[in-house]
């Protein structure tokens, strides 16, 4: 072997080996933002342990395959397709709701299923007829702006409460909480100061050595879910059977439009970091793609699919852009849906770590919304463009949930969630009033 192809040797072995731990800091990333989410869906639900453990690889193996057809056929980028936050916040809010309702969790969760049938199915058909280019016109930059700030928001405030050990009940775990924050400091700190690929592998290096620490921190505790041997890929509407409840499919009909939205927020934000336009194809092959497969999520006891806006956050933390690390990584995510033993041991990861990690690489969407406003300037008037939408929401946020309770049920889900509320003020101002006679206010620039 002469020398050229002894380097060519070394350069492939080191390509292969970056791409590996990019795929493995991928895999985490879909790991921990998909693991949570079954579990608190299958508790609320009261369902059985063999339940939550089958949704639970359900999840894991739908995220792994709609990403991985999202990077070839659909819209193309390393991004996260996954249970949507939105149907978490509006399955959450009904299941908690559904004693003081006088409704069963079957019946709350068959009236789900056909919410989630209806949603996905909209979903493909406006996205096939090309319903992204109305909903770009609605969402201009004040918009996304005020969309990205209240999805900052509530998400480190989810992960805030996940590393502290916050209960139901007011209390905190410090012993928990200071680990937790040495991690999250540490991650922050390989951030700003790793040099070369170190900073691009921060999350990875959190997570492990947060997992590590843990153990020997807290030895005999398993924080994390518990994994079970069986898996039944043929649970069919473990929720419940699909039922007409009009109040709640007409709720989740609603959510669901304001899910597609988060695909224009999403999608114009990594423009931006990739340097490229996306075209009308790639919306609505990208639409039919998370439709198709939040129908699919119906059937099988798994939250409904939205593009994660965190996704941009973990792109400018890591500047892992290339494709085939995030299709190793969502790769690796199938395989852990088809090996029970292996979901077992994953799902021992400490919440609290994930949630340190997940908060400071969520730290970035708020330069993201930041970044949508340049080229904007606000007087007393027009400040209330971004001020009103996103502080209502945040002031919705922190009601507490049984604030709601005396609503009619069909509302609850949307007049307790601070991001849709902040999200229909940002539309209704931005619909109703004429800015540009109030200010000399430069047009903004539009996320690229």
């Amino acid at each position: 072997m002469n020398r050229h192809q002894e380097q060519s040797l070394q350069n492939n072995i080191k390509g292969a080996s970056s791409l590996a731990l990019a795929g493995i800091q991928w895999f985490f990333f879909l790991f921990t933002n998909t693991v949570v989410v079954p579990l608190s869906i299958g508790h609320n639900f009261q369902l059985s342990p063999e339940a939550i453990a089958a949704s639970m690889q359900h999840a894991f193996l739908l995220t792994g395959a709609v990403c991985i057809l999202q990077a070839f056929f659909g819209h193309r980028y390393a991004v996260m397709d996954g249970p949507s936050g939105l149907w978490w916040g509006l399955t959450l809010s009904l299941t908690a709701s559904a004693s003081s309702a006088g409704m069963s969790f079957e019946r709350i969760g068959g009236g789900l299923a056909a919410g989630f049938l209806l949603a996905g199915l909209t979903m493909m058909i406006l996205g096939g007829l090309g319903a992204a280019h109305v909903l770009q016109k609605l969402f201009t930059p004040m918009v996304k702006s005020a969309m990205l700030f209240l999805m900052t928001i509530q998400l480190t405030m989810n992960f805030f409460k996940g590393m502290i050990g916050y209960t139901e009940f007011g209390n905190f775990n410090l012993p928990v909480a200071a680990l937790s924050v040495a991690i999250a400091f540490l991650v922050a700190l390989i951030q700003l100061k790793g040099k070369g690929k170190l900073g691009n592998y921060s999350i990875l290096i959190g997570i492990v050595t947060g997992w590590i620490a843990y153990s020997f921190v807290f030895p005999g505790q398993h924080a994390g879910a518990s994994g079970h041997q069986n898996l039944n890929l043929f649970s069919w509407f473990p929720w419940g059977t699909p039922k007409w409840e009009p109040g709640i499919v007409i709720t989740a009909f609603f959510v669901g439009l304001v899910n597609m939205t988060n695909s224009i927020t999403t999608l114009s934000s990594v423009e931006k970091i990739y340097g490229v336009q996306t075209s009308s194809q790639q919306y609505k092959r990208s639409y039919m793609l998370t439709g198709l497969f939040t129908m699919l999520s119906a059937c099988v006891g798994v939250l409904p699919f939205g593009l994660f806006a965190s996704s941009i956050g973990f792109l400018e933390s890591t500047r892992i852009l290339k494709r085939a690390a995030f299709v190793v990584g969502a790769g690796m995510l199938c395989i852990l849906g088809l090996t029970p033993s292996v979901t077992a041991f994953f799902a021992q990861i400490p919440p609290s770590v994930g949630s340190a990690v997940l908060f400071v690489a969520y730290l970035q969407m708020f330069g993201t919304a930041l970044r949508t406003l340049e080229g904007t300037t606000f007087n007393s008037k027009t400040i209330y463009r971004v001020a009103l939408p996103v502080l209502t929401g945040v002031a919705v946020m922190n009601i507490p949930a049984e604030a709601f309770q005396a609503l009619p049920m069909y509302l609850i889900p949307i007049i307790s969630n601070g991001l849709v509320i902040g999200v229909v003020v940002s539309l209704l101002l931005e619909t109703t009033v004429d800015w540009s006679k109030m200010d000399n206010t430069t047009t903004a620039t539009k996320a690229a």
